[in-house]
């Protein structure tokens, strides 16, 4: 299942050549993952309060074509390779149906305390599912 998100490029996103500041891409990925995982009813929120959050440990990215300020764009994400501790995410930014970022992106499960933990059963169900 690829899951989808509409963003819109604001100034504050952009450098002083009004084209979207590298760094602010990993952000739109982010916010693409955050709302994948909502999607599948995944409680990022109750998951931290019961000491367990995920973290980023890798991210690979190819910046194929610039982002300007006011573009609508999109940010599909899709998790696949589901693990007992991890899980991998492929994402894509695009405007217009042209792709301007491709991304993959490793996630783990960690303890609020920064030590690696398994995905809750019902939540890397949620995520294989999807991942299928």
């Amino acid at each position: 299942m690829t899951h989808s998100l509409s963003i819109r490029v604001y100034y504050e996103d952009t450098d002083m050549a009004g084209v979207v500041y590298h760094a602010n891409f990993l952000r739109f990925l982010e916010r693409g993952r955050s709302e994948a995982v909502r999607a599948l009813g995944i409680d990022q929120a109750a998951m931290r309060a019961g000491g367990l959050v995920f973290v980023v440990h890798r991210v690979e990215a190819d910046y194929l074509r610039p982002a300007r300020y006011d573009d609508t764009l999109v940010v599909e994400t899709r998790f696949a390779r589901v693990r007992g501790a991890s899980l991998h995410a492929s994402q894509r930014v695009l405007r217009g149906g042209e792709e301007l970022l491709r991304a993959e992106v490793g996630l783990a499960c960690m303890s609020v305390d920064g030590g690696p933990q398994r995905i809750p059963a019902d939540i890397r169900a949620a995520l294989a599912a999807a991942a299928a």
